[in-house]
């Protein structure tokens, strides 16, 4: 018996030309608009000093220098603390912080979304509660916290918060709740353990929603001064280290606008490289059955 296939029509938008034409206009505008401080940035690091104070400000650079970069590693070279060292400090916190993050973050989230067990709705509202707290609010008990177990002064006081941050809890878990429950079970029947079903079948299928995850930690981490908690020189993270650079006075604007170009490259690389990943998740991450 020959099955012949229907072809389906495609049904058309309910919107005429001018309708789309104006869509496409309005989203140019607001791309524009949203690209402006990207785009000023990058043009301001390059531009010399009598650009920099121009009026009214250019928003693109007329003759490009590599002087306010070159100045910024002199400034660096003159630190009596090597400036590798705040990088590394800045790296080893970032790194840290966002691995141990998504890790507790992925496991409690796997948990709330596929068991059920006493306390779990209590818990997760919690969750939900602290997620209106900002890092103003709690940063009084934060360093209470950190100074009965005597981490002040190191670089775990800044770690070890970024690992309860109560975003990364709900994003994962609002996003496992989409994962089939049939598709577990028949890895159980299979003899899969635990850790297996979630280190072999669940974070895969939630990449999406810990990649950014990981980007929203690697923007916290990065650009953290640490300065309520860390006070000795050699433990300051970079972004401490440009700040006081900054602070220099009118002479280093040209050297700020540098710092802040280079402090916008590795969450900005970040936010390309993962940027259908995003988009996916928050597509998706409100979607149920």
């Amino acid at each position: 018996m020959i099955i012949r296939r229907k072809h389906l029509r495609r049904r058309k938008p309910n919107r005429s030309k001018a309708g789309d034409i104006g869509i496409y206009l309005l989203l140019i505008f607001f791309g524009l608009f949203m690209a402006f401080p990207l785009v000023y940035a990058i043009n301001s690091a390059f531009k010399p000093m009598d650009e920099i104070f121009v009026f009214p400000p250019r928003l693109f650079v007329k003759n490009p220098t590599l002087d306010n970069f070159h100045d910024l590693l002199v400034i660096m070279g003159k630190s009596w603390v090597p400036f590798s060292r705040y990088i590394f400090n800045t790296v080893f916190i970032t790194t840290v912080g966002t691995v141990g993050h998504l890790l507790i973050s992925s496991m409690g989230a796997y948990v709330l979304a596929k068991y059920d067990f006493p306390g779990a709705k209590t818990f997760f509202n919690i969750v939900v509660v602290a997620l209106m707290f900002n890092g103003y609010v709690t940063a009084i008990p934060n360093y209470l916290i950190m100074s009965k177990i005597g981490w002040v002064d190191t670089v775990w006081a800044v770690v070890v918060p970024a690992f309860a941050s109560p975003m990364g809890l709900f994003l994962m878990k609002q996003y496992m709740e989409g994962i089939p429950d049939a598709l577990l079970e028949a890895a159980k029947i299979d003899g899969a353990r635990e850790w297996r079903i979630f280190s072999r079948i669940v974070m895969p299928m939630v990449k999406p929603a810990w990649l950014t995850l990981m980007i929203l930690s690697v923007q916290g981490l990065w650009n953290t001064k640490a300065s309520n908690f860390i006070y000795s020189e050699e433990l300051k993270t970079l972004p401490y280290a440009l700040q006081q650079i900054i602070n220099g006075g009118v002479a280093r604007a040209g050297v700020g606008a540098a710092v802040s170009l280079v402090m916008m490259i590795v969450p900005v690389t970040i936010f390309i490289v993962s940027e259908s990943n995003i988009i996916e998740t928050m597509a998706s991450s409100g979607i149920k059955d």
